[in-house]
């Protein structure tokens, strides 16, 4: 059976379950009849052993009955529009208000969607011993809250708790319908966009103690897991890890970024700073909270590009904008310390950062300029092979001569495949290398 025929058919399971509940219920709180069963209806077993997301989940986080209640309760609008409404309708036929059931009506979407006190109504009935229970479950230490699986909207002011809409996070719609997480859009609301690379690690030319601090970040990746849960480390360590890139532009700080996630079969987001800061007081933190919740739990590489604008050195307060720019880079620190997975600042210069930052980083790792040495191993590399140098090229007085990064290296090598198009050979000739070379140091401010 085709994955989403299974999930679809696992699905169905879910929501038969579910109505059965709903009737028993109704049935025992409103038509003053015995419950027929002093406890609630127990899921059937082809829901708990299909091979699908949804089974998978459940299992895996062995949730209890009222958890998945309150699971398929909050998914159900999702699969069926009039879900709610047709048990209703059928089970109390005369028109009336029902605020034990709870529920509201959305803007677009005209059916019944459930709040707090529907789970309350469904779940526990008017056991109070349960419905307290029942609560815990929107707290933050627990899976739906933890997770973002689901939550409850905070409702208006003075109004009960429970009374807030239930609402079940997009990802996990997705997996247990689609079979997998959907990649976030990049908006206002996710300033962030994943990034991946075709190069492999034989691409990255760094000096020897670059690379070797790269790699213990990469067992880390791998490892880190096994030490602070196998060998029971997380009591005494912080979860997730913290490492900040620095060095001049070009030298190979995203492209490692992205080859740690490619070689660790993690995504990797590069976060736009420019969408996270904002000119508005109390945005900045909003839009950071955004980003964190949609990153936690799904293992991401969280890579900070440019982080100077937002993790730099705070101020001494003269101003009110110095208080709350202060404030932001506290919640930064706070939001990124508890981040679970891998975060990596990148900026040009160790020193626009904040030194409460330095002091949390596991790994500091310099991206220098490359060395005449290197700069020759990534012009022998840059090449397509359909191209041949001119006689005349001596790419070993190129290295030596020109301090460029591997970034304005490659840059050079288009410019002049691009000639070579333009007069219809294959040929790179000296006049093509020192002419985009020129370009290069022009676009920095330098003379060659």
């Amino acid at each position: 059976m085709m994955t989403l025929d299974a999930n679809a058919q696992t699905l169905q399971y879910a929501l038969d379950y579910l109505a059965r509940v709903i009737q028993w219920r109704i049935t025992s709180s409103f038509h003053n009849q015995e419950q027929q069963a002093i406890t609630i209806p127990q899921p059937p077993h082809d829901l708990l052993t299909a091979e699908t997301p949804l089974t998978q989940f459940i299992c895996k986080h062995q949730l209890n009955t009222a958890e998945q209640l309150t699971l398929l309760i909050a998914l159900a609008p999702h699969l069926q529009a009039d879900f709610f409404d047709q048990l209703i309708t059928s089970q109390l036929p005369q028109a009336g208000d029902y605020p034990q059931i709870g529920g509201w009506r959305g803007k677009s979407h005209r059916g019944f969607l459930p709040t707090g006190e529907t789970i309350l109504f469904i779940v526990a009935g008017n056991q109070f011993s349960d419905r307290f229970r029942l609560q815990q479950l929107f707290h933050n230490e627990h899976l739906f809250v933890r997770e973002r699986v689901l939550y409850l909207e905070p409702p208006a002011d003075g109004e009960p708790l429970m009374s807030g809409k239930l609402i079940i996070t997009q990802d996990y719609i997705d997996l247990f319908t689609q079979g997998h997480f959907s990649s976030p859009q990049f908006s206002i609301n996710f300033p962030a966009q994943r990034i991946s690379t075709e190069m492999e690690w034989e691409d990255l030319v760094l000096n020897t103690q670059t690379l070797d601090q790269i790699h213990d970040l990469k067992a880390w990746i791998t490892h880190g897991s096994t030490i602070l849960y196998d060998w029971g480390m997380k009591r005494k360590l912080k979860l997730g890890y913290r490492a900040l890139f620095h060095g001049p532009p070009g030298t190979g700080k995203t492209l490692t970024a992205s080859l740690l996630g490619k070689y660790t079969n993690k995504e990797v987001y590069k976060i736009d700073l420019s969408m996270v800061v904002s000119k508005f007081i109390g945005e900045t933190e909003k839009n950071l909270a955004n980003l964190f919740a949609k990153a936690e739990s799904k293992d991401w590489i969280l890579f900070f590009d440019e982080a100077d604008a937002l993790f730099s050195k705070r101020t001494n307060v003269r101003d009110a904008h110095d208080k709350y720019a202060n404030q932001e880079v506290s919640y930064l620190l706070q939001r990124v310390e508890n981040y679970d997975g891998l975060v990596i600042l990148s900026s040009n210069f160790k020193s626009n950062i904040d030194d409460a930052f330095i002091r949390r980083f596991q790994a500091i790792i310099h991206f220098p300029l490359p060395s005449s040495k290197e700069r020759l191993q990534i012009w022998q590399m840059a090449f397509p092979f359909q191209v041949e140098l001119a006689e005349v090229v001596n790419l070993w007085e190129l290295a030596t001569t020109y301090e460029l990064s591997g970034a304005d290296i490659m840059n050079v090598v288009q410019y002049c495949c691009l000639q070579t198009l333009k007069r219809g050979d294959t040929v790179i000739h000296q006049e093509d290398l020192q002419a985009a070379i020129k370009r290069e140091f022009g676009k920095a401010g330098k003379i060659v």
